[in-house]
């Protein structure tokens, strides 16, 4: 099942915008629905201004109406395997539990899955505020 999210993460890697720093970086989430959604990373030369991969495969996501993730795939350039970054986390889990796997992927592959709760744990979500 991760090969369909490694085959998308890879193709939005290819239409990153990453001019300043030359590491490309695609991401894939799998919706409730099974459909799935790639993101890239964009930089701006203002350089907070830009966004990862991880949040524009979320707002691909929520763009066509779907609210919940069931499996994130991420992909960059290099021969080890990139993980999210502190807010890639944390937006993951505001339309995912703790549960989900997180597969951190290099062009040859996936190298290591570990769930958000590893990746974040005591995380705060959505229910926290209910």
């Amino acid at each position: 099942m991760a090969d369909e999210l490694l085959q998308a993460a890879c193709a939005a890697r290819e239409r990153a915008h990453a001019p300043y720093s030359k590491f490309k970086v695609g991401a894939a989430v799998r919706g409730e629905s099974g459909r799935i959604y790639g993101g890239c990373n964009i930089e701006n030369a203002a350089y907070p201004e830009g966004i990862c991969a991880e949040t524009a495969a979320i707002a691909a996501m929520v763009g066509a109406g779907e609210t919940k993730i069931i499996e994130v795939l991420v992909v960059g350039v290099s021969d080890e395997p990139i993980t999210p970054c502190g807010g890639c986390r944390q937006r993951i889990r505001e339309f995912a539990g703790p549960d989900i796997p997180v597969h951190m992927a290099t062009p040859d592959g996936v190298q290591l899955t570990m769930t958000l709760a590893e990746l974040l744990p005591q995380s705060f979500g959505p229910e926290n505020l209910s």
